[in-house]
């Protein structure tokens, strides 16, 4: 090796070093992962079995997957304990004007008065199995990458099929862990009854709010509670008064006494994509295009809909869980675009690649397998960078503008009926209309018309101010027809939304979907220009399916090929399966000559309320509570107080949101819920210095529980005594 490429490869490992690849708690480890670590060097009390173990029960079987997020059984009566933020969309679709369970809290103090969760599902991990040899070996002799990659796609669409044939029980699923290179078929159970039980009111479990939101130091008592039912043979069903509670395999003990600074702490949870095992390519597109282009959208449409929240409580409460969601995206993307610039994270990759290329262009059998890759690598993120305005407007244009994803699901639903044999049109029809009732019903639960207008036109003004290459057909048959584009649009919405049946939702349900032929008989400006967009992405899908195969082999090539010059295999990125993540509750410093401790506590609410921001208020029992020091037995000793949230080093992203973290002995003492602000970077790159992950402290959920919504009969049925 020449002096040049030795000084690359030791600045390639000080960056791995530096970005976190080293330290034993970076890492989002699969259940396969799981024996080859040292947990109990770590610091783990408990045999490591104990944690997961593939021959018999152990506390992986105490976690579900809800709405997304993760949640875990704290008791043997299906009892979950998750995020607040993760019940939030269900406590929405729950609240009317007179029973305000969204700002107000709602607390089930028998079962018969616990109320379903609409929308949310649980799913339990019940086996998994590497299908890579059967994946991959399907695909050796093909060449085409368009082609290759949708024979993976069948491949793993009948492993599927075969699994759920051979136990109907089972949700089966393949997960790319490495993209090109890795699969795994998971088996899920699924219970469809969820209800529930306890959610703070939302000044606790959204205390801070925007302004808080990805900060710390952090006071959210972001915890809620929920519970699974089954039919009365405990077997998975929908919604029936007649259910009865779920029975987990295990649930986990809670520990009222919480943690210590630097104590041993471990999460297990379903944690989404992160993306650390990519070229500098692909950062630098996030950089330039999606962070920035999506968060500034996200601005727009929240700025729309709180404006229009105004009118009234009702049309608050609708918009409500959108633009929470927005916010949290918006502001996440706003800490990544910092982050990576803050680390120069693009200028970094940029030399673990030169590195990577000089190995591969030094051996002579290394290069003649992986020689054009980085320059292949180079080629498709050129193409994909030339119309990538385009490529994301197409993607958020449906959920941009409700009425357009109204008229894309009826589109599609008129396609597919046309197709059909005449004379099973209607059995067609008769089949399926239900479920795309339901589809339409949700949508509709978030629709706002004057939100919709808005948003649409700055989605079409965007649109016509795209370069030559990037055009949307739909877009220039409106504004063709004169000199201002501007005025076109105007009364293209005008025209559109005011002709339009489809903003009348009992109009759409009973009349244009009341039969076969009503549904073909019906036609507007909407469904035509989603059908022009439709016609587009049809158009453009051959390209991007090639650029798709293309990726997928270059990727499983340029971890092949990084794992054979640093002589180690990766930690495959996470992908929403199970992981566990290990570490210590620590403080971290974010700024020179600065350090940021790793509780914070009810002193901290009371503090942050005094500046009159909105977002800091908080129920007055809260300050009663402490001016009179009544803490029970929650109040941690260091403190003279309840700690409400705190610090640690695991290695978490979204999907993590709910997952319970656990001590030494396996016992939970808190609820994951965010991270900070300068660990949103935490999906490209990893650091133990500055990725600290947020979670409330289990005292402050028992203390709410107990002393502000009297739910003591959770802390009972829980096992914690007062």
């Amino acid at each position: 090796m020449n002096k040049k490429t030795l000084s690359i490869t030791l600045l390639l490992l000080a960056g791995l070093i530096q970005f976190g690849y080293s330290p034993p708690e970076e890492g989002m480890f699969p259940l396969s992962e799981i024996h080859k670590l040292d947990l109990k060097k770590a610091g783990l009390k408990i045999d490591q079995n104990e944690v997961y173990n593939p021959n018999g029960i152990s506390l992986v079987d105490a976690l579900v997957n809800v709405g997304g997020c993760t949640g875990s059984f704290v008791s043997n009566d299906g009892l979950i304990i998750t995020n607040h933020h993760c019940a939030f969309s269900a406590v929405q679709l729950a609240s009317t004007p007179e029973h305000d369970y969204l700002n107000n809290g709602f607390v089930a103090n028998s079962r018969e008065q616990e109320i379903e969760a609409k929308g949310l599902t649980c799913r339990i991990t019940d086996s998994y199995e590497d299908v890579s040899d059967k994946v991959l070996g399907a695909v050796a002799q093909v060449q085409d990458p368009a082609s290759r990659l949708q024979l993976i796609n069948n491949v793993m669409k009948n492993i599927v099929l075969e699994a759920e044939k051979k136990d109907p029980t089972i949700k089966a699923e393949v997960s790319e862990m490495f993209i090109g290179k890795s699969y795994v078929l998971f088996r899920y159970k699924t219970i469809q009854d969820v209800r529930l039980v306890y959610v703070p009111n939302r000044k606790i479990g959204e205390y801070g709010g925007e302004t808080d939101n990805w900060v710390w130091p952090r006071h959210t008592g972001d915890f809620s509670f929920m519970r699974a039912y089954v039919s009365k043979d405990g077997k998975p069903a929908k919604y029936s008064k007649n259910n009865v509670p779920y029975t987990p395999k295990k649930f986990l003990k809670v520990n009222p006494n919480g943690t210590n600074e630097e104590d041993f702490v471990f999460i297990l949870g379903y944690p989404g994509k992160t993306f650390r095992h990519r070229p500098a390519e692909f950062i630098d597109y996030q950089q330039k295009y999606l962070l920035p282009y999506t968060s500034e959208l996200y601005d727009f449409q929240n700025t729309t809909m709180e404006n229009v929240g105004k009118r009234d409580k009702t049309t608050e409460l609708k918009l409500a869980t959108r633009i929470k969601k927005n916010a949290n995206v918006m502001k996440n993307y706003r800490g990544k675009l910092k982050g990576i610039k803050g680390i120069d994270l693009v200028a970094q990759k940029k030399q673990e690649d030169a590195a990577l290329a000089q190995f591969i262009n030094n051996n002579v059998d290394v290069k003649a397998q992986y020689g054009n890759l980085m320059t292949d690598i180079d080629l498709l993120y050129k193409q994909i960078n030339g119309d990538a305005y385009r490529d994301m407007w197409l993607t958020q244009i449906y959920t941009s503008t409700s009425l357009l994803n109204v008229s894309k699901q009826l589109n599609t639903f008129k396609t597919e009926l046309e197709s059909q044999p005449a004379a099973q049109k209607e059995v067609y029809f008769n089949a399926n209309i239900d479920k795309l009732k339901q589809a339409l019903n949700t949508v509709y639960d978030a629709f706002d018309i004057d939100v919709d207008r808005r948003i649409f036109k700055k989605m079409l003004a965007d649109a016509s101010s795209f370069s030559s290459n990037q055009r949307v057909n739909a877009v220039d048959k409106i504004t063709s027809k004169g000199s201002n584009s501007n005025a076109m649009i105007d009364d293209y919405i005008n025209d559109a939304f005011g002709l339009s049946k489809l903003k009348d939702k009992n109009y759409v349900l009973n009349n244009i979907l009341k039969s076969s032929k009503s549904l073909s008989d019906y036609n507007d400006g909407l469904l035509l220009f989603e059908k022009d967009i439709t016609k587009q992405i049809a158009e453009l899908k051959p390209e991007k399916d090639r650029r798709d195969g293309v990726l997928n082999k270059l990727m499983g090539d340029y971890v092949n090929v990084k794992e054979k010059f640093l002589q180690k295999d990766f930690i495959p990125d996470a992908n929403s399966t199970l992981r566990l993540t290990y570490g210590h509750v620590r403080g971290y410093s974010p700024a020179d000559a600065s350090y940021m401790a790793p509780y914070t506590s009810i002193k901290g609410i009371i503090e942050k309320g005094a500046t009159g921001n909105p977002d800091f208020g908080y129920p007055s029992q809260i300050k009663t509570l402490w001016d009179a020091k009544d803490f029970g037995p929650f109040a941690k000793k260091e403190l003279n107080d309840v700690p409400v949230a705190f610090l640690y080093n695991m290695d978490t992203t979204g999907g993590n949101s709910g997952s319970p973290i656990m001590n030494a002995y396996g016992e939970l003492i808190g609820v994951n819920f965010d991270r900070a602000y300068e660990a949103t970077i935490n999906d490209y790159a990893w650091n133990e210095s500055y990725s600290r992950s947020i979670g409330v402290d289990i005292r402050y959920v028992l203390w709410v529980a107990a002393k502000i919504d009297h739910a003591d009969f959770l802390l009972k049925e829980m096992g914690v005594n007062l």
